[in-house]
C-alpha cells in the first residue's frame, strides 16, 4: 500500500485506484506489478481486464491424467537386460 501512496504522487489517484483494481482482479501483487500496470494503462482507453471462463480456456484439461498411476491391462512383465540391448 505504501507503493500505491508513493505512486499517487506521480500518477493521479484515479489511475492508481484503477491499477489497484486491476491488480486485485488479476492477482498481481509482486513488488513491481502495480508500476507495470500503471505504465501499461497510461495513455490507453479504460478497458476492463478479461479472464478466461471455464467454458473457454487454453488449458488442455486433465483428461490425459485419467489413467495416471493405473496398472496396464495385461500381465506384469519385468524388463530384463536383454530387452534393453
Amino acid at each position: 500500500m505504501t507503493e500505491a501512496v508513493t505512486l499517487a504522487k506521480l500518477y493521479s489517484a484515479t489511475q492508481v485506484d484503477q491499477a489497484l483494481g486491476t491488480a486485485a482482479i488479476t492477482g498481481r501483487f509482486a513488488d513491481t506489478d502495480l508500476l507495470s500496470i500503471l505504465d501499461y494503462q497510461a495513455g490507453r482507453d479504460a478497458v476492463e481486464p478479461t479472464r478466461a471462463s471455464e467454458t473457454h480456456s487454453l488449458q488442455p484439461g486433465t483428461s490425459a491424467w485419467a489413467s495416471f498411476g493405473a496398472h496396464p491391462a495385461g500381465p506384469h512383465t519385468d524388463v530384463t537386460s536383454e530387452d534393453n540391448a
